[in-house]
């Protein structure tokens, strides 16, 4: 894979307070610049949600109320995220969740396009028991050792995710292989489906 040919590309990831749709907690953007994270140029940060923070999304991401007690709204931060979003592509694990919460909460963002590492990783790596993030760390053992924070935070994720991509680039030719593959359809950046042959 010749990375110099990849498009501007953040790998995102967000934590929520654990409510239905969620309030943002925490939000993580780290750029892929020539096959490598750029954590120099990256992003992160925290946000005292409307909502309080559910005692079982605390127990899963360690971000309690105490903690964000003095954490700026999230409408103080949002022009900082939309703009070193730009219009970049992102990337997440199950990209769905993180492209559907962070459009809620920034509607004039759109990213050039989506990819799922979740989805390249049931191409990528057929067979696999599972593919949660945990499950493809162990399976291709990437290097970790600089990631910051811990599981299941947005920084130490989105570093986990960004080393995952870069491992599974390398079995594809080309971006746009690569996109054909890890795009969901309907998400942005999505390879328009050829058009069924008609008889006039």
């Amino acid at each position: 894979m010749n990375f110099s040919s990849w498009p501007p590309l953040l790998v995102v990831d967000v934590e929520g307070n654990g409510t239905n749709p969620p309030d943002l907690v925490e939000v993580a953007a780290l750029p892929v610049r020539d096959g490598r994270p750029d954590t120099g140029t990256a992003g992160a940060w925290v946000a005292k949600p409307h909502r309080p923070v559910t005692p079982f999304a605390a127990r899963v991401h360690g971000l309690t109320n105490e903690r964000l007690e003095k954490a700026p709204g999230w409408q103080e931060i949002a022009d900082q995220v939309h703009t070193l979003l730009g219009a970049s592509w992102i990337c997440a694990h199950n990209a769905h969740v993180d492209y559907r919460v962070l459009s809620a909460h920034l509607p004039q963002w759109q990213p050039a396009g989506v990819l799922d590492t979740l989805r390249l990783a049931r191409a990528t790596y057929p067979g696999l028991a599972k593919y949660s993030l945990d499950a493809l760390i162990e399976h291709a053992a990437p290097d970790l050792s600089e990631a910051p924070a811990q599981r299941h935070r947005a920084t130490f994720d989105a570093y986990a995710t960004a080393q995952l991509l870069i491992a599974m680039a390398d079995h594809y030719a080309s971006w746009d292989q690569l996109v054909a593959v890890a795009v969901p359809p309907g998400l942005p950046g999505a390879p328009d489906p050829e058009q069924e042959p008609t008889l006039w």
